[in-house]
């Protein structure tokens, strides 16, 4: 009849449209490198334990290890294209405790708890300013404008280098036996100094930066070989030198950085002024 409404389609003759579900969780690719990661909180966790039982060997090599562990993580993300937000976030918390809480609870109780106030506040400074650059380096890991890292160069020491610089005095009273290494007024001036680079803005080599030429590669790998011999015979010495070399590379990394911007201010194509036209 004219008027009444038409009739709706059979149910049955609407085929059902299946939605494909979010895919939800970690893919299984992005768990090795988390796992990675979760073992080097392990290792900076355990150096305090060791540091609480007195042995300071030990307690250093938990933090050497987790140094280890926090520069393959990544490369096995990138590796099983297994990156994600998660293991961005798990690797800034390994961080943050294995080369900031870590280390400068091992310092207090291996020298600064002699001081306990001034020591302890150079340990907290160590602690906190290792978070703050990490999370300064997260709240630009998404900005295209760093001038550092499009000229090869970090901002600041990064974390696992300022714990290596921090521990480098308990690191050679290890190997020297020496009481003024110990003492606590030199301790926490350089903690503190270790920590300040830390958050600075200097400029800082990367690994990524350095090229070798094609002349000297065998003698590198002859280089890299020795290097491991070293550190299996005379770890503590070895470890030494490397910290003392890095610290002494700063100058040059800064100095290489003002190059790199002169010659990019010089690149730059220079803009006259619009004149305005007058009446």
């Amino acid at each position: 009849m004219p008027g009444d409404p038409e009739p709706a389609a059979p149910t049955s003759a609407v085929s059902p449209r299946r939605f494909a579900r979010p895919p939800r969780g970690l893919p299984l690719r992005a768990v090795a490198p988390n796992a990675v990661t979760a073992l080097a909180l392990c290792s900076g966790l355990s150096g305090v334990r060791f540091a609480i039982a007195g042995e300071w060997e030990r307690a250093v090599a938990m933090i050497m290890v987790a140094g280890v562990l926090d520069g393959i993580d990544g490369r096995i993300a990138r590796m099983l294209r297994g990156e994600s937000r998660f293991g961005a976030e798990l690797d800034s918390l390994s961080d943050a405790i294995s080369f900031g809480v870590a280390p400068a609870l091992i310092l207090y109780l291996w020298s600064l708890a002699a001081l306990p106030r001034f020591g302890w506040m150079a340990a907290l400074v160590l602690a906190v300013f290792c978070a703050l650059r990490l999370a300064r380096f997260n709240a630009k890991i998404d900005e295209t404008d760093q001038p550092h890292k499009s000229a090869g160069f970090l901002t600041g020491v990064p974390a696992p280098a300022g714990a290596g610089l921090a521990l480098l005095p308990l690191i050679a009273w290890l190997w020297t036996d020496q009481p003024i290494l110990e003492s606590p007024y030199l301790v926490a001036p350089w903690v503190i100094f270790v920590a300040v680079l830390m958050v600075s803005s200097v400029a800082t080599f990367t690994w990524g930066s350095l090229r070798l030429r094609r002349s000297i590669r065998f003698e590198a790998l002859a280089g890299v070989v020795l290097l491991g011999a070293a550190l299996v015979t005379m770890p503590w010495q070895t470890i030494s030198v490397i910290s003392t070399l890095y610290l002494l590379t700063i100058p040059f990394s800064i100095a290489s950085y003002a190059k790199v911007k002169r010659l990019r201010a010089t690149a730059e194509p220079k803009r006259e002024p619009v004149s305005t036209p007058t009446a």
